[in-house]
């Protein structure tokens, strides 16, 4: 017996409250889906009738055991509000289905059901044709990466950002190069009744437009490559040379031979290479110092330093042996002048010539003539002493092949240490190749 309420087939008597065709032609002829997808006729009603759909409000597109539980209607809201609002706005597509979907309801039911079911997987092509390609050249073409992607901003204070114009954010300034450059392209438009000369025309003006956006990016490169800014606000750079250490005779010249390379690198490049440079000058130094600890037996550290204590020991030795015999030389010069002199000299000392040095140290180691030399030069008989025993000092390591050196004292000028040599050459002291 009919339950009151409830809606039955026709044909087979099935129940059809959630969904059932209803012919629009014949009276009292509803159907359910099984018999109308099978073609079912009874009485006047035939299968080319006209139908119309009675929805119940229960049916489900995917089965009952379809998570959520979706009726057949909100699967058709669902479908217009993403027509209507778009992939992604989960939101407004939620309040279009009803109050009693939520957002990632939504957004989760339309990927299961429409993009990763059996759906998507029937509608959706694995590789889709005549999709667009990106031509853009990787690297200085109109939408590359070496124009479109910002460089980072420039590390200053606020007031020295008011003071350039510069703005961080977009890393760029108030005054760009070639402030008019975007006028070439303002005013252009595609139109589908161009000719072929007006478009050309148009793509020049691209193109013009383009290179100047090279430059003006060439130039920002350059700015920050060489640290430009910086160096315009005048910024103190005295602890940033405190912190670096100091620049010997060696980098200096390093730095000269490598002068032209600055066109072709930047600044943190050619900082980069200048030390790895120094590095390998230092491990090459540091390298022979060990290979020569190796040639003479030495095979440890503890012993190298030792070795270099005994090393600077012998040499001062031989300084101080030097001078010894060099000062004993000018002894026994001084004493061999003073008899050549003879009789002369000692009446000359009596007659008070000499009074303004007799009485100073050094004076009887000098000859008549060192005598009247110091006193014409008002200099010191110990002063002429140290200058004389450097200069034939000098003069024996030149002729060894020693390079000499030895520093002149602060009170020896140019004509007194000419007037030495002249005299010293002239009485035989030194070869006059040597003065």
């Amino acid at each position: 017996m009919a339950e009151p309420g409830k809606k039955y087939c026709v044909y087979c008597l099935a129940e059809v409250s959630p969904l059932r065709f209803r012919c629009t032609e014949c009276r009292d002829i509803e159907l359910c889906p099984e018999c109308f997808s099978a073609g079912a006729e009874i009485g006047h009603h035939r299968r080319y009738h006209g139908y119309q759909l009675v929805d119940g409000g229960r049916f489900t597109l995917w089965g009952p055991e379809a998570e959520g539980g979706w009726t057949y209607r909100e699967e058709q809201l669902l479908l217009d509000a993403i027509e209507q609002f778009g992939f992604g706005n989960w939101e407004d597509m939620a309040a279009h289905v009803g109050a009693s979907r939520t957002p990632q309801e939504v957004k989760e039911h339309y990927l299961i059901m429409y993009i990763h079911g059996n759906l998507g997987k029937a509608c959706i092509p694995d590789t889709i044709p005549n999709r667009v390609t990106d031509h853009t050249c990787p690297s200085g073409g109109p939408l590359s990466p070496s124009l479109t992607t910002p460089l980072p901003p420039l590390d200053i204070s606020v007031a020295e950002q008011q003071q350039l114009g510069y703005m961080p954010l977009r890393d760029d300034y108030d005054i760009e190069y070639d402030q008019d450059a975007e006028r070439l392209i303002s005013g252009l438009s595609v139109n589908y009744d161009d000719e072929d000369l007006e478009i050309e025309l148009k793509r020049a003006h691209v193109d013009m437009y383009v290179r100047k956006l090279r430059e003006r990016q060439r130039r920002k490169n350059i700015a920050k490559d060489y640290n430009l800014v910086p160096a315009f606000l005048g910024k103190d750079k005295k602890k940033e040379r405190a912190a670096r250490r100091k620049v010997t005779k060696e980098e200096k010249e390093l730095r000269l031979k490598l002068r032209p390379l600055y066109q072709l690198m930047s600044c943190k490049e050619f900082d980069d290479l200048f030390e790895t440079m120094y590095k390998e000058k230092m491990l090459r130094a540091k390298i022979r110092e060990l290979q020569r600890y190796r040639n003479n037996g030495i095979s440890k550290m503890q012993e190298s330093a030792e070795y270099e204590v005994a090393r600077d020991k012998r040499e001062k030795r031989k300084e101080n042996k030097a001078v010894v015999v060099a000062a004993a030389a000018v002894a026994v010069a001084a004493a061999g002048g003073g008899k050549e002199d003879g009789q002369g000299g000692r009446e000359d000392g009596r007659d008070g010539e000499f009074a303004a040095i007799e009485h100073l140290p050094g004076f009887e180691l000098l000859s008549d003539r060192e005598k009247v030399l110091c006193s014409s030069l008002n200099l010191s008989p110990a002063r002429y002493v140290t200058v004389k025993t450097i200069f034939i000092k000098d003069h024996l390591q030149k002729r060894q092949g020693i390079p000499s050196k030895s520093r002149l004292p602060s009170y020896l000028d140019k004509v007194l240490m000419k007037r030495i040599l002249n005299f010293l050459t002239e009485s035989g002291w030194i070869s006059r190749g040597a003065s």
